[in-house]
């Protein structure tokens, strides 16, 4: 007989305090680093679910060097282009 895994999702708080964290580095970090930046505890798996969303989603990106917050808003990327050199 083989025990029923219970599949645990990520609240929307927990994915916004990642979001938040990376987003405040400055640099690319490991998923350790990032553990222990996090204001509250995360477990590992929950973490690396938010971690496959915020990649999926074009958040981030998970280098071979560490975690990189890598969206721009709309808004942002507006902003930039207009200030931009046009070739």
């Amino acid at each position: 007989m083989q025990a029923a895994q219970v599949l645990h999702s990520p609240t929307l708080n927990t994915v916004i305090m990642v979001e938040d964290t990376l987003r405040d580095a400055k640099e690319a970090i490991s998923a350790a680093e990032l553990k222990r930046r996090l204001p509250r505890k995360v477990m590992h798996g929950t973490l690396v679910q938010v971690l496959d969303y915020l990649q999926e989603s074009g958040k981030i990106l998970i280098t071979t060097k560490g975690i990189v917050w890598t969206y721009c808003p709309p808004a942002q990327l507006a902003e930039l282009k207009r200030g931009g050199l046009e070739i």
